[in-house]
């Protein structure tokens, strides 16, 4: 099982994947943008969905295992490990 550091911005112009960034701590995240809004874990669904879309993956296959309330988040996919992670997301 791959875990993946996010930072999701919701409310975003269009749901999109902005690349590697560093949290305060200098660990890697990935930063990701969606247009829902941050109410009734509508925002954590867009990024489940679009995380899912682009790795190629069934949404079954990923799910938010920390960061519910947080913009800070770790997500796990099934299936995958975390070298043909990132290399799934490297190709984007």
């Amino acid at each position: 099982m791959a875990r993946l550091p996010v930072r999701l911005t919701p409310g975003a112009s269009a749901d999109r994947i902005d690349g590697w960034d560093a949290d305060p701590e200098g660990r890697p995240v990935l930063k990701v943008r969606v247009r829902a809004r941050p109410v009734e874990g509508e925002a954590n669904a867009a990024l489940i969905l679009l995380l899912a879309k682009a790795l190629g993956v069934p949404r079954s296959t990923v799910s938010l295992a920390r960061g519910g309330q947080s913009r800070l988040k770790m997500i796990e996919v099934e299936g995958l490990d975390d070298a043909g992670l990132r290399a799934r997301l490297t190709d984007l």
